[in-house]
């Protein structure tokens, strides 16, 4: 896990985030997502570097409409904002929740 992978698991795990359950790597059907709640169709993914080539963007995109699909919706952001801002990368989160909980 990076730096920013450990930094959000600790504020998603244990029904932290309004009482919802995360997964750390969840697989979803032939693909991997950083954090998922399956309660509310939700991915949440960190972009680091290895997401900046136009290959990895390309495979990202491919992947996230694919998942989309299925009803998953998504939540993306860079390996920086979590580093160096988790307090607004949290409130993005918590309001996500707020406007899409049913």
């Amino acid at each position: 896990m990076t730096l920013s992978e450990i930094l959000l698991w600790e504020e998603l795990k244990n029904y932290q985030m309004k009482g919802y359950d995360f997964d750390r790597q969840r697989p979803i059907d032939n693909y991997i997502v950083d954090f998922y709640c399956k309660d509310l169709f939700l991915a949440i993914e960190i972009d680091g570097e290895s997401h900046d080539s136009e290959l990895s963007f390309q495979k990202d995109l491919t992947r996230q409409k694919r998942l989309e699909e299925l009803g998953v919706c998504f939540l993306r952001f860079d390996d920086k904002e979590v580093k160096f801002d988790l307090f607004n990368v949290l409130r993005t989160i918590e309001t996500w929740i707020e406007e899409n909980e049913s």
